[in-house]
């Protein structure tokens, strides 16, 4: 082994550089084949669950484990909703709970600690949940994607959701608004007076609400958008932000809720309390301050609302809504403090939300806290 490389090409050193190379090239096989196998187990093992769902990896949560309860939440409760099943859905600063009838589950315990504002089922069975500093999670009941401003969002404060007949998801958030068509965000923002299509990507900065915040959306009969802000009230005809006008051109602002009954009446609530709107006039129900509204089965119109005794919640009789002065019944469920979203479920039953969520069968109020 002491002669040179040159030395090793020539004459009788030849057969045991060929046999020495042989051993070499075994060896070299056995190692590669080996290196192959490692790859393919660690390619496998890597691999699996990758199937269940093309969300990106940095915003998809799986499910985590469900804290239940026999109590419901005692935390302040803005929105309501009953799913197709029949689960009754709640938006607490405490987080989001749903309701079987018999428990409580706090659905999001273990995947933020933000206060939630607002919720969606959409037409596919999947939900949506608006909160206040963390953007808007969706959920297929079994993982969590977040949306922040990251992946397009116009703000991460998501006070309403809506779903419009062709299916976008519309998103109301401090500053404006964003709709989502299932791959990507349009944003529109509030300047001023004013509210406009924002195309260079900009975002709205953070807890900076009031005037800007957008509380409510609804899609009308003509296919024309409302939004409620906590400035003034705009309608969007696919181009034009038109701002509302109520009294000789007054500005109709401050509007909490927006809904469209079942003949196609607009109804608004807010700081110049409850309107309806026929298509053609603005007409004045209450100037009690209202916050939300919401249609029963029977085309009955619930609210919460200001009072003398403080906050109540009213109900105005359907067969009188076309009368100068409804019908209104009112009921004082929390001691007059304020009161929140409003849900007729399947059954009639009326529930509110407060510090905690209530139920009311007609007669008497349950208060789920106790």
């Amino acid at each position: 082994m002491g002669r040179s490389t040159s030395e090793l090409t020539h004459g009788a050193s030849l057969p045991i550089s060929c046999a020495w190379f042989s051993k070499i090239k075994r060896k070299m096989m056995k190692h590669i084949h080996l290196y192959t196998l490692f790859l393919l187990f660690v390619f496998c093992t890597s691999s699996k669950g990758q199937n269940k769902t093309d969300l990106p990896p940095d915003t998809n949560t799986p499910e985590s484990k469900e804290v239940i309860s026999s109590k419901g939440p005692n935390n302040i409760t803005r929105n309501i909703i009953q799913d197709r099943k029949g689960n009754i859905w709640i938006a607490t600063f405490g987080g989001i709970f749903r309701y079987d009838g018999k428990s409580f589950i706090h659905v999001t315990s273990k995947v933020s600690s933000a206060r939630f504002f607002s919720i969606l089922e959409d037409s596919k069975g999947n939900f949506w949940f608006g909160s206040i500093g963390s953007g808007v999670y969706y959920y297929d009941g079994k993982s969590f994607q977040n949306f922040t401003t990251k992946q397009g969002l116009v703000n991460d404060e998501i006070t309403c959701i809506y779903e419009d007949k062709a299916g976008n998801i519309w998103l109301g958030a401090n500053g404006g608004a964003s709709r989502y068509d299932g791959k990507s965000f349009q944003n529109y923002m509030m300047n001023g007076d004013l509210m406009m299509e924002e195309k260079t990507g900009k975002t709205f900065p953070t807890f900076t609400r009031p005037p800007n915040e957008v509380t409510s959306i609804v899609e009308d009969k003509n296919g024309k958008f409302w939004f409620g802000t906590r400035g003034n009230t705009f309608v969007y005809d696919g181009e034009t932000f038109t701002k509302v006008t109520i009294n000789f051109g007054k500005p109709f602002t401050n509007v909490r809720t927006i809904i469209q009954d079942k003949n196609g009446n607009i109804w608004l609530s807010g700081t110049d309390g409850l309107w309806h709107y026929n298509g053609i006039t603005f007409t004045n129900v209450t100037e009690n301050f209202v916050g939300y509204i919401h249609e029963d089965k029977k085309g009955n119109i619930w609210t919460t609302s200001e009072a003398a005794q403080g906050w109540v919640l009213s109900r105005y009789d359907e067969k009188s809504l076309s009368t100068e002065k409804p019908t209104v019944t009112e009921i004082n469920p929390n001691e007059g403090r304020m009161l929140f979203g409003i849900l007729e479920a399947s059954d009639g039953s009326i529930w509110f939300g407060a510090d905690g969520v209530y139920r009311y069968d007609g007669n008497t109020i349950i208060d789920f806290k106790r």
